[in-house]
């Protein structure tokens, strides 16, 4: 049988996407999700993605989800075919090189299976697909994913998430934040060596709080790890700052990045959420390339130490370096320092990005 030829000439009845993890990257692939949409609005939608991107995002319209719940170990492949048992679908989009995914990909029965050119391929990613994007470099996460629908035919880009936030989980943020303009810090990637120091983090935020009049607030999940960071912040700050960490769910989370003016983080999903949300950030950066992973709208407001750490840790600049490298090792986010957040936090006010309740 003749292969069929990419991009499609007719939409496809039928589409799954396998995504499974993490927030940032789930995140990511809305708008190409919103693009599919408004392009192919007759094509029915299916998402393969992890139990907790699903409470972020499984509210989305016209999508059909099947949880892959990887808590449930080596049962988790076995427990998504029985749940896609009887579908078939046109196309997979098979976005993730993981060997998790790339077994979780088994369960979704398409002619069609695109995946990851040879350069970005890893863990057989190869054996679980028949078609591949096109080789690419130097792209930021989101447009690579945009890569998938455009290799389709997918012609215009529907940059726009639109995550929906339930009308609770603004009230609640309403009744936490109230009507002073907030600086959300948070502080906690999943890769401690991508994290701050404490006590940096609280003399930007008694900065922001004195110079700009901003209301400093404390966001994150509810690890060890986030509730040590949150209360060393706290304890070398001048004043008390909002302490939600720990408190919040995803959707309460979305809702406060709403309401905030702006948001201090490391690589990690929270920068990627206030993206989605339209609130910019200052990302701080050094173990990774903002220009790869930063917030796709904010990456003008970066800190980025990426190249220092480069030469530092291997003796030569980033360019050399393969696109993607990540550069976690101790001390590494030392490079960031306090006065090249402020400058960054300065810039910002002063190019009128302001302060919005």
């Amino acid at each position: 049988m003749p292969e069929t030829p990419l991009p499609l000439l007719e939409p496809p009845a039928s589409l799954c996407l396998l995504r499974l993890s993490a927030l940032g990257d789930v995140s990511h692939m809305v708008p190409v999700v919103r693009s599919i949409q408004a392009q192919w609005p007759q094509t029915r939608l299916g998402w393969c993605l992890g139990r907790l991107e699903h409470q972020l995002v499984g509210d989305l319209p016209g999508v059909d989800f099947y949880v892959f719940d990887k808590t449930q170990g080596w049962r988790a492949p076995f427990a998504l075919r029985r749940h896609l048992a009887g579908h078939r679908f046109d196309v997979l989009l098979h976005a993730q090189v993981s060997l998790r995914a790339n077994l979780a990909s088994l369960a979704v029965k398409a002619p069609i299976r695109l995946g990851y050119d040879r350069g970005r391929s890893r863990d057989l990613h190869g054996l679980f697909v028949n078609r591949r994007i096109p080789a690419a470099g130097g792209e930021h996460v989101l447009d690579s994913f945009f890569s998938f629908a455009s290799t389709l035919g997918i012609t215009h880009r529907e940059l726009r998430w639109d995550i929906p936030v339930p009308a609770t989980a603004r009230d609640a943020a309403a009744r936490m934040l109230g009507d002073e303009p907030a600086l959300i810090i948070s502080p906690c990637s999943s890769h401690p060596l991508r994290n701050w120091r404490a006590e940096r983090y609280a003399r930007v935020a008694d900065y922001a709080a004195a110079r700009h009049g901003f209301r400093i607030v404390l966001c994150g999940g509810p690890s060890e790890l986030e509730r040590r960071m949150g209360d060393a912040i706290a304890k070398a700050m001048d004043s008390a700052p909002l302490d939600l960490i720990g408190k919040d769910t995803i959707k309460q989370l979305l809702a406060v990045l709403e309401r905030a003016s702006l948001l201090i983080s490391p690589d990690s999903g929270p920068m990627h959420l206030a993206t989605a949300t339209g609130t910019p950030v200052i990302g701080l950066h050094a173990a990774s390339n903002p220009q790869r992973s930063g917030p796709y709208l904010s990456r003008d407001w970066c800190v980025d130490r990426y190249d220092d750490a480069a030469r530092r840790f291997f003796g030569r600049p980033a360019a050399t370096l393969k696109w993607g490298t990540k550069i976690e090792r101790p001390g590494v986010m030392d490079l960031v320092t306090v006065d090249d957040v402020i400058e960054r936090l300065d810039a910002f006010m002063a190019a009128g990005a302001g302060i919005q309740a």
